[in-house]
């Protein structure tokens, strides 16, 4: 006879995929149902750790967990290296802010090394105290970088939550306000790239997961080069250019030169790998657009068709990797 602890077991066990619950659903049930008498279980449910459990075991086994069909295991591969993508560039992009900044206001003389003081001082403490948070707490997304790829998972989660915290900050000024300034969208955009990186490698590089290793290129020489390419898109346009500019360039040659290298070398692109970088790029191109569009009557001429050139870059790129995906899903029968 089935008991009513019994089928609240199995209904939150079908939070697994079909195929675990195939092969350990009994097991697993009659695991939770051990020692507990008959009268017990008609009156009480599974406990908030149990469900989270399962929930956490479901997620693993969805992301590529051993002895997973090909279609769960390409799913994990492009989560764990779109987490791994994404964290690579927010780590190349807060270094370079930070070094181009500090080099700008250390060069134009004491007017601008004021300027950029008096974001940290003169404003009470708890605004002192949120100012450097904010220019500091990004930086530990080269921690998560290097971490990760050393296999330090926990570190690298851990770094990776805390460096997207200051993107909440501007959520909650939104929230305190009662109008919507033109940046608002943006705002939002750039929080939720920074909280699906962030989320994307707590979920993916569980303990069950293969270690995360660059698809080519050692760790260092790749987030160099994204730092290189990144101040020089900088450098490059004098005009005056917006925290995405930098970002999206660099995602764009790098993906670009994946794609080439991968169908040039191998002649194909392995489908978890594009995936990952059309998931990417569709964030970053919300990014982009939301970034421009309030200034765009205003931007210099110049300014205004590179942002364009980036956004129309970024939708072709994003569907012929949606494209390769698909071609090398179906020609593998997943």
């Amino acid at each position: 006879m089935t008991t009513l602890l019994e089928t609240r077991y199995r209904a939150v066990l079908r939070l697994l995929p079909a195929y675990y619950r195939r092969e350990r659903e009994e097991e697993m049930v009659e695991t939770y149902l051990w020692d507990v008498d008959q009268e017990t279980q008609e009156q009480s449910r599974p406990t908030l750790g149990e469900v989270a459990s399962i929930v956490a075991l479901a997620v693993r086994s969805r992301l590529g967990a051993g002895g997973a069909p090909r279609r769960y295991v390409v799913l994990g591969s492009a989560v764990r290296l779109f987490a791994l993508f994404a964290v690579l560039l927010q780590a190349a992009s807060a270094v370079v802010d930070r070094v181009l900044g500090l080099t700008w206001a250390s060069t134009r003389g004491g007017s601008q090394w004021d300027m950029f003081t008096d974001g940290f001082t003169g404003h009470g403490v708890w605004a002192a105290v949120g100012a450097v948070a904010q220019w500091f707490l990004p930086l530990l997304w080269t921690v998560a970088y290097f971490a990760l790829l050393r296999d330090r998972r926990r570190l690298a989660q851990g770094s990776a939550l805390v460096a997207a915290l200051p993107t909440l900050w501007p959520l909650v000024d939104l929230w305190a306000r009662d109008f919507a300034p033109s940046d608002s969208a943006y705002v939002v955009a750039a929080a939720v790239l920074a909280w699906a990186s962030a989320l994307a490698l707590c979920a993916a590089h569980h303990r069950d997961a293969p270690p995360a290793a660059l698809p080519g290129g050692a760790p260092g020489l790749v987030f160099a080069a994204c730092c290189v390419l990144m101040g020089g898109s900088v450098v490059a346009l004098p005009g005056g250019v917006d925290t995405v500019w930098a970002l999206v360039t660099c995602y764009l040659v790098a993906a670009l030169a994946w794609l080439l290298y991968r169908a040039r070398g191998e002649g194909r692109v392995p489908a978890g790998e594009a995936a990952a970088l059309a998931a990417l790029g569709l964030l970053l191109l919300v990014v982009r657009i939301t970034a421009v569009y309030p200034w765009l009557a205003v931007l210099p001429g110049v300014l205004r068709v590179g942002v364009l050139t980036q956004a129309a870059a970024l939708v072709a790129l994003t569907a012929v990797l949606v494209v390769v995906s698909g071609r090398d899903l179906l020609s593998r029968g997943t």
